[in-house]
């Protein structure tokens, strides 16, 4: 594990709590406590300009590169008023570096092993074992062996 993933993990400790989150700005990466982030996530790069929304769910074996962004669609609207509700990224998804996954209303979900491309710009809910990228991002392929239903091997880490 790396440091700034043990660092990650360690934002919601009692008293280190702001230490920990303190040292994640130093290496760019605003990660709140409020996110929920499950076993065996991987960032490479340090995670250098990282952000990730409060309402923030990271599945199991999910993989950050550096510069992903995940929020609001609408960040001029106070957040007791913005539509949307959550950003739920499945487990062993991979966000590619510079990628951005923003929610305009409800619940936005990237799939179960989906892939969102370097820059890609995600706005809507993807399907398990896709590939997206582009501005907006659009769908451009599948994982090799996905299928309906498709889990990635990455569920192994929740036993």
């Amino acid at each position: 594990m790396s440091l700034v993933t043990a660092l990650i993990y360690r934002r919601r400790h009692r008293l280190l709590g702001r230490l920990v989150q303190e040292a994640l700005a130093l290496y760019g990466m605003e990660v709140p406590a409020a996110c929920e982030i499950g076993p065996g996530l991987t960032v490479f790069h340090r995670g250098f300009g990282t952000v990730l929304h409060p309402y923030t769910t990271l599945g199991a074996g999910v993989t950050l590169y550096n510069g992903v962004t995940v929020g609001r669609a609408d960040p001029w609207v106070p957040q007791e008023l913005s539509p949307m509700r959550r950003v739920v990224v499945e487990d062993g998804a991979v966000l590619c570096a510079g990628a951005k996954v923003v929610c305009k209303e409800g619940v936005l979900t990237v799939g179960a092993g989906t892939i969102v491309g370097a820059n890609a710009v995600l706005t809507r809910s993807t399907g398990p074992g896709e590939v997206w990228a582009g501005v907006p991002a659009r769908r451009v392929g599948m994982r090799e062996g996905a299928r309906e239903g498709y889990a990635p091997p990455v569920q192994q880490l929740r036993a």
